[in-house]
């Protein structure tokens, strides 16, 4: 599974995954206000045996195929509250 992940100019450490470049559509306007303006980080393949530095892969391509995307928190201190996620 391909993905584009995306950082927010709003919120330190927060990443949003999304399964297309450039594609929003699945991504909820309040989590994108939320978010601010949107810079492409990197694409990466989520292929079986990969790791993530700081998110579980399983459960990233779980979310992008359910919902579509998947928002990366940072650590409890920091972290931002979102409805549903």
């Amino acid at each position: 599974m391909h993905c584009a992940i995306y950082k927010g100019d709003r919120k330190v450490d927060t990443y949003l995954f999304i399964e297309r470049e450039g594609d929003f559509s699945r991504v909820p306007d309040s989590l994108l206000q939320l978010l601010g303006n949107l810079e492409l980080v990197m694409t990466l393949d989520l292929h079986p045996g990969r790791s993530l530095a700081r998110a579980d892969p399983d459960q990233v391509r779980e979310h992008l195929r359910g919902q579509g995307f998947y928002l990366q928190m940072p650590p409890d201190k920091d972290r931002i509250e979102y409805p549903g996620i």
